[in-house]
């Protein structure tokens, strides 16, 4: 099973009233690890989710959504605080988010709210803003430092410079996470926020393998994605030409299908991931650009089924 770790929320999305004239917002499930989660289970991968879901209306609407996309919800921390909410606002089909994540059940979970993680749990998957936030970004910390010596470790770092309070904290703990991060997947403004130097990009790269991941995949959305294996080597894909509804969980899916690929193809290793071929990260690669392909051609995150692709 494959453990996706952080948030998951609700996303308000801009739609047209019957009025006219006015948007008002609908909630949609949503946040980047919840959207890796049930992109997994629509892929036909076993997968579960560690994340703090509310009593409320907002958090039984999270988890019918997880169980509907069979998501395993066993090891959710439950409680009555609030459920995150993200307003979105689309401008040319790109998101720009405003949240309202103070006191959250997501946000105030605690290292001794995490469950016990069995055997059958073989890699894990931290990102998004749950990363960027205190209490709960220590707490996926603690669970990194605790669980993943002898897991697979993918983490999409998604850096949102905005939403971060404490810089220096938590560039602190995303080292320390990286340090035991199998696969990590960045944007070149990810990698320029991180390694804010002027060397060139090719430099970051080499910088952020030394951080510790022995794969780093570099996504450039509609120009596609380059993996840069162990040994320096990268294999380039192309993204499909679709047309774009919006780009909401596009980032999310492309990571789900990434981890479905490798999954199947019985590399999801520490060992496999260090040794993984130019034909293997080629085929994760390609399943993750044409799952994110398809969540690009429709309205907010809506990962595809496997026999949508």
């Amino acid at each position: 099973m494959i453990l996706c770790c952080g948030e998951a929320l609700i996303d308000m999305i801009p739609k047209p009233t019957v009025e006219g004239g006015q948007e008002g917002f609908v909630p949609h499930s949503g946040g980047a690890v919840f959207n890796t989660a049930i992109a997994l289970g629509r892929l036909g991968t076993q997968v579960g989710m560690v994340t703090g879901l509310s009593s409320d209306m907002f958090g039984q609407q999270l988890t019918s959504a997880l169980q509907a996309s069979h998501v395993d919800t066993s090891r959710v921390i439950r409680s009555d605080r609030p459920t995150t909410l993200a307003f979105v606002k689309l401008t040319d089909g790109h998101a720009t988010y405003f949240f309202f994540d103070e006191n959250t059940a997501g946000r105030l979970i605690a290292p001794d709210d995490l469950p016990s993680l069995s055997g059958d749990v073989s890699a894990l998957f931290f990102g998004g803003i749950s990363l960027a936030v205190d209490p709960c970004a220590d707490t996926y910390a603690t669970l990194l430092d605790r669980e993943g010596a002898s897991r697979a470790v993918m983490l999409d770092p998604n850096i949102r410079p905005g939403f971060i309070k404490d810089v220096d904290r938590y560039r602190a703990r995303l080292a320390a996470m990286l340090a035991g991060t199998d696969i990590v997947k960045v944007s070149d403004e990810d990698l320029n926020w991180i390694f804010p130097g002027p060397e060139s990009l090719a430099d970051k790269l080499d910088q952020m393998r030394a951080t510790g991941p022995k794969v780093v995949l570099l996504t450039r959305g509609g120009e596609g994605a380059t993996g840069y294996l162990a040994d320096g080597r990268a294999v380039a894909v192309a993204a499909p030409k679709v047309q774009t509804v919006d780009t909401v969980g596009a980032g999310d899916t492309f990571n789900a299908g990434v981890l479905a690929s490798l999954s199947e193809q019985g590399c999801l290793t520490k060992d496999g991931i260090a040794a993984l071929t130019e034909p293997q990260i080629r085929a994760a690669l390609d399943l993750a650009a044409r799952a994110a392909a398809v969540t690009v051609t429709r309205a907010g995150a809506n990962p595809p089924w496997r026999e949508e692709i």
